[in-house]
């Protein structure tokens, strides 16, 4: 992967990472690890391998350096760093809730420790992981995550001649919907929503058969049903976000952005005009029916 910068072509190495938190009473704890090979301790994170999302990448490397599964919760950022000369690392980084596990020596981490936010930036060995760790202390908080898809590629409209309802996805739409799948695992998805469209059902199918769940029909969230009636289908939306567990809901390209910015404006949240491209999700944080943050992913294609 790389970017051009000024005259020079600047090759830039993609990474992900966390910080990997429990809750200890009404205040999180973070993990810290600590790496035999550099002697230094920092956050969790690891190079993209070939065929992932940066997301994937991200609980992946948790799960290698610390052994404790996770879900992500909300992006962070992304820091940068020179390699070498003409190569920069790019880190994105998440707020990732640790689940079940435990930690044993590896060949990468040989020690973890769980900090404070305060005392886990007094330990890292780097100035971007302080920034990082202030970055999450500072981040809103959600009770609730709900992931927002917009279905896949599904061919052309006018080249359709039969009922649009039952549009399918193409080629490079079933492609999009299988790597979709472990993204929205990365985050937890475990209850599946669609408006009824042929080519949102397929968009969720694959992590449908991976959780051997079945998707539910949503006839309020439709572009149609959004246009008639948006106030209703903005709350079946909350309504759904409220739910145990977090939720995935696929829909289509003017009932996304329109639904966004009704939940976005009244908190004055930033979502601009919310243009949502074919396999796109927003990750929304939810407090009540209350917008809390919304984290935007373009179709998640590998990165090399």
């Amino acid at each position: 992967m790389s970017k051009n910068v000024g005259k020079s072509k600047v090759r830039v190495v993609p990474a992900a990472g966390a910080v990997l938190y429990r809750m200890d009473g009404p205040s999180p704890v973070c993990a810290v690890v600590h790496r035999p090979r550099y002697d230094d301790w920092s956050l969790p994170k690891g190079k993209v391998d070939a065929g992932e999302s940066l997301p994937v990448t991200a609980v992946r490397e948790i799960g290698e350096e610390t052994g404790f599964t996770a879900v992500l919760v909300s992006r962070i950022g992304t820091t940068a760093y020179p390699l070498k000369e003409n190569t920069r690392k790019e880190v994105t980084y998440w707020a990732a809730l640790a689940r079940e596990g435990n930690f044993e020596p590896n060949s990468e981490v040989d020690e973890i420790r769980w900090l404070s936010v305060d005392r886990a930036k007094e330990l890292v060995s780097y100035p971007l992981d302080r920034k990082v760790l202030s970055r999450f202390a500072a981040a809103p908080t959600a009770e609730t995550v709900l992931l927002v898809v917009r279905h896949a590629k599904a061919g052309n409209r006018s080249q359709w001649s039969g009922n649009d309802d039952l549009r399918p996805l193409d080629k490079s739409g079933r492609a999009q919907a299988e790597m979709l799948a472990p993204m929205l695992r990365a985050f937890g998805g475990r209850r599946l929503y669609s408006a009824p469209r042929v080519r949102c059902e397929q968009t969720l199918a694959p992590l449908a058969d991976e959780l051997g769940v079945e998707v539910a029909v949503e006839p309020a969230l439709t572009d149609e049903a959004y246009l008639d009636d948006p106030l209703t289908a903005v709350a079946r939306l909350a309504a759904i976000a409220a739910g145990d567990g977090v939720g995935v809901v696929c829909s289509q390209g003017t009932a996304i952005p329109g639904m966004i910015r009704d939940l976005a404006g009244p908190v004055g949240i930033d979502v601009g005009e919310a243009s949502t491209k074919k396999a796109g999700v927003w990750a929304l944080g939810f407090n009540g029916a209350e917008l809390a943050y919304a984290d935007y992913y373009p179709s998640p294609l590998p990165l090399f």
